[in-house]
């Protein structure tokens, strides 16, 4: 009979480490998974997160047709020009036109391009209230936008 009180016990205490640590994993990843990440936000916080927000500037929707950025560092012969649709930044060298920029604005897309070097060069936008174009040539070593600049 003690042997069978000593299993019984033995089996019971099994039992109880068992549920107790399979409650304790469930609580960890219950409060993981159903939690907020930092906590419960009030509308209080987040108006003014969201007014913060809006006070950054928004980074440009990248597209396959933006090559990186222009440097930093300011280049006399770079010129940008903007549209409804967007912005593209350009050079000239040798009399000719490039483009070496393009950002299109938030809703728009790139619908074609000719980025040159050539004698001229010209970016065409399409977004929600219809199309939009950039076309520059070079006035000696300084890019300047045809029938705008002309």
């Amino acid at each position: 009979m003690p042997r069978r009180s000593l299993a019984v016990l033995g089996w019971l205490a099994v039992v109880i480490v068992a549920t107790l640590a399979g409650v304790g994993a469930l609580r960890l990843v219950g409060d993981s998974l159903a939690s907020t990440p930092g906590g419960v936000r009030s509308q209080t916080d987040v108006a003014r997160d969201l007014a913060a927000a809006k006070e950054r500037p928004v980074p440009p929707t990248a597209t396959a047709a933006s090559p990186t950025p222009p440097p930093a560092t300011p280049d006399a012969k770079r010129k940008p020009f903007g549209s409804p649709g967007g912005t593209v930044t350009a050079t000239c060298e040798d009399g000719l036109v490039r483009i070496v920029y393009i950002s299109p604005a938030q809703g728009y897309a790139v619908d074609d391009q000719d980025r040159g070097p050539d004698k001229e060069a010209e970016v065409k936008f399409r977004g929600p209230a219809g199309r939009s174009e950039i076309k520059l040539r070079c006035d000696g070593d300084l890019p300047v936008r045809m029938g705008h600049d002309d």
